[in-house]
């Protein structure tokens, strides 16, 4: 449903097949496991020791011999087997769905709508014509005021009237033929060669007449996926380790650059010599630099260095510009290196999250587990998507950004497995009734039993 909110306008008057939506979805589902699989763990996790403390067999564990930390062992190994294969996932096969996903939705995007002639309205879908319908029948194909503007490259001008017509593919899909009757066309053509001014107007008058536009540049066109695997989310670790290291040689080199280029503003330059150093010179006390050069070069003097001034300000924009795009694509390169790893970790974090906390709430099935796991879902998700829009904006570093969530919720994490290890009532509304009632003054709780 996201899916579909987010690129129906993309979608929508196409014409495409039925098998390019469901290849979409394929696709973007996969980009989708990284919100839905840490979800999926905390509230099945919930939901399972939840609903074994419902039905005492928790209790049955316990009484065994077993503590919870014990119990727990087998899933902790699936968790972690889940763990490696969610790692696996977006390190190898989650990079080539979004490229994949990324080359087909530019295609689709680009793809020009199948409605290709409306009513009362210039429809634009051919290169070089402007076609216009005032009316057309609820068949779809039959015409009524037909008007085609036709734009030529040697500054020509066709337009081409027609009251009725009739509208058809041909049988391999490849032209739109436009079968018009009772109209005319008038043609004007400029003159030939610059210096001949004269223009030429025509007239034709037909009966019947056949126009065929060509639908190639309608039809869906794959782009090369080659062109988008620079994207970091299109990469491996092995590639994204490539990128980041381009990119801080890009950085690098940036800087040099810049300094090489206003080195000659900082040094006394001679074409004989090149740079080299001079003596400062002991002036008398002056109360501006200005006194030292002569009047009638004093303003020459200013100018050429406001000169310099602005094409060295114009030289550290350009190269900040470039700097910060850098900086922009290897932060991007730096935080699809640390998701891979959130990815998995999270899936264990948010276990020992769900399974003790399941444990001591004890509700099972699909009421209670599920308001708690969506709480605590968000907290991790506004946690890791606030540090992830910091790392962006350049106010955290991208390992900070990416492992605030983890690093926030493990202690959490490991304060409710020792609360269930011990049989704690953390979420037993009684035991705070009580101790609610043990602050007020004896005279409002003797008050509170007279009424009960």
């Amino acid at each position: 449903m996201l899916f579909l909110f987010k690129y129906i306008d993309d979608l929508i008057g196409k014409g495409f097949e039925w098998y390019v939506i469901l290849e979409l979805l394929y696709y973007a589902s996969a980009a989708n496991v990284a919100m839905a699989l840490p979800l999926a763990v905390l509230l099945s996790s919930i939901m399972t020791f939840g609903s074994l403390g419902e039905n005492y067999e928790l209790v049955a564990i316990k009484s065994a011999g077993i503590s919870l930390t014990r119990a727990m062992m087998p899933l902790v190994i699936v968790i972690c087997g889940l763990a490696i294969s969610a790692f696996l996932f977006s390190n190898y096969i989650l990079p080539r769905a979004n490229l994949k996903f990324g080359s087909l939705l530019y295609d689709v995007r680009n793809q020009k709508s199948a409605r290709l002639i409306n009513e009362g309205v210039f429809n634009n879908s051919f290169p070089g014509y402007a076609i216009r319908v005032k009316t057309k029948d609820p068949d779809g194909q039959t015409l009524h005021e037909v008007m085609i503007y036709e734009h030529n490259d040697n500054g020509s001008n066709n337009v081409l009237l027609a009251k009725q017509g009739r509208m058809y593919k041909s049988d391999d899909n490849q032209w739109l033929i436009l079968k018009l009757n009772d109209g005319v066309r008038y043609n004007e053509e400029a003159g030939e060669g610059a210096y001949d001014p004269r223009q030429r107007f025509m007239r034709f008058k037909f009966k019947e007449t056949v126009q065929k536009f060509d639908l190639s540049g309608l039809t869906l066109t794959r782009t090369d996926e080659n062109l988008f695997k620079s994207n970091y989310q299109m990469l491996n670790l092995k590639q994204l380790n490539y990128y980041t290291d381009s990119m801080r040689y890009k950085v690098d080199s940036n800087i040099n650059l810049t300094f090489k280029i206003i080195k000659p503003y900082y040094k006394q330059y001679t074409t004989v010599a090149g740079f080299q150093k001079i003596k400062p010179i002991k002036f008398p006390n002056y109360k501006s630099i200005l006194e030292i050069l002569p009047e009638d070069k004093r303003l020459s003097s200013i100018q050429g260095a406001k000169d310099q001034v602005h094409s060295i300000k114009q030289v550290l924009i350009s190269q900040e510009i470039s700097n910060q795009d850098y900086s922009n694509r290897m932060k991007g390169y730096m935080l699809e290196f640390h998701r891979k790893f959130t990815l998995a970790v999270s899936c264990l974090v948010l276990f020992f999250i769900g399974a003790p906390l399941g444990a001591i709430i004890r509700k099972g099935g699909l009421g209670l587990p599920v308001v708690m796991s969506v709480l605590f879902f968000l907290v991790y998700h506004i946690i890791s998507t606030v540090g992830e829009k910091y790392v962006k904006d350049g106010s955290l570093e991208p390992i900070i950004g990416m492992w605030v969530a983890i690093v926030i919720l493990s202690p959490l994490g490991a304060f409710l497995t020792y609360k269930a290890a011990v049989d704690s009532v953390l979420f037993d509304i009684d035991i705070y009734k009580q101790w609610f009632k043990k602050l007020l003054p004896k005279k409002m709780r003797s008050g509170n039993k007279i009424a009960l």
